[in-house]
């Protein structure tokens, strides 16, 4: 008998893959699971593949928020004196 509840979370190069029950039940945070990772779950229907949530495609050029502020700072003044005098 095949089983179609739960999660079946792969190791290795394998996709992670979802019942389409729970995929129902959970349906935002998988999504959100996907956009914040950036890797596809497959969703299945008694243990055959029905539909696979990937990510959106980021525009040409757009980087993730890792570094996208750097080269904008700039340092004024002294960065390694003490904000207070010695007296305080």
């Amino acid at each position: 008998m095949v089983s179609d509840h739960g999660m079946i979370d792969t190791m290795g190069g394998e996709k992670e893959r979802i019942a389409v029950s729970k995929f129902k039940a959970t349906c935002l945070e998988v999504l959100r699971r996907v956009n914040r990772s950036g890797r596809p779950i497959v969703v299945t229907r008694f243990d055959v593949p029905i539909a696979e949530i990937i990510p959106p495609a980021r525009p040409a050029g757009e980087e993730g928020w890792m570094g996208s502020m750097r080269d904008r700072g700039r340092i004024v003044g002294d960065i390694v004196a003490p904000i207070f005098g010695t007296e305080d």
